[in-house]
């Protein structure tokens, strides 16, 4: 990971993700297949010359058994075995809430990730498996996902927009955000984000809950 003009620290999202698919011992052929893309385009994602959307991002994540929170934090989470459940704090019993080492991330060296046309920064310092707490960016004209390929996944969502202005369809409902406005649903229900604005839209974000919900069985 290098440095970015910005202060942040750039992931190799590819390389994360090729690390964790042959620690999986998962072909290469049998991600594309449940992800539901061509093996060519999961071998160019890997070898960073392409950036997968946001909901490519999330079937992938979710179909390698890790979170978006492994990728954005030092990676050692996604190469080492999936988790059955919530992680034991240093000491402690399974299930209990693990120890926060580092409560503070300052605005220099914000783990960054970028996809096409959207851009996230871990707001955690350590890795937290219960929220992924994201400062995101999306680019004019850039979007979640296709229009004909909502999102859907476990846990909840919360968003407040910083800058910019945000489209947000939830099911059958749009709704427009602009510069104060937040918004919460579940994430479940099929879900798109999308800038066709001219400027640059800036939000705060989180997911609650993504990868521990139990209605995500019903996804795969």
């Amino acid at each position: 990971m290098a440095s970015t003009t910005a202060g942040t620290t750039q992931v190799s999202l590819g390389q994360a993700l090729r690390t964790t698919r042959e620690r999986r011992e998962m072909s290469l052929r049998e991600l594309a297949r449940r992800v539901n893309v061509s093996p060519s385009f999961v071998s160019q994602i890997e070898l960073g010359k392409a950036n997968p959307s946001v909901g490519t991002l999330y079937a992938l994540v979710t179909a390698l058994g890790i979170t978006l929170d492994d990728l954005l934090g030092d990676q050692t989470g996604a190469a080492g075995p999936a988790s059955d459940g919530a992680p034991a704090a240093e000491g402690g019993s399974p299930g209990s809430w693990p120890r926060v080492d580092e409560p503070v991330q300052p605005a220099e060296g914000r783990k960054r990730v970028e996809m096409s046309g959207v851009a996230w920064e871990r707001l955690t310092h350590d890795h937290d498996p219960y929220v992924d707490f994201l400062h995101v960016e999306y680019a004019p004209g850039s979007s979640s996902c296709a229009p004909e390929q909502m999102m859907r996944h476990g846990g909840r969502e919360y968003g407040h927009v910083v800058s910019g202005r945000l489209d947000v369809q939830v099911g059958f409902d749009s709704y427009s955000l602009g510069p104060g406005d937040s918004i919460h649903f579940d994430s479940m229900t099929p879900h798109r984000l999308s800038n066709p604005y001219d400027e640059a839209c800036r939000a705060v974000w989180f997911v609650l809950a993504r990868s521990d919900d139990d209605r995500i069985s019903g996804l795969e």
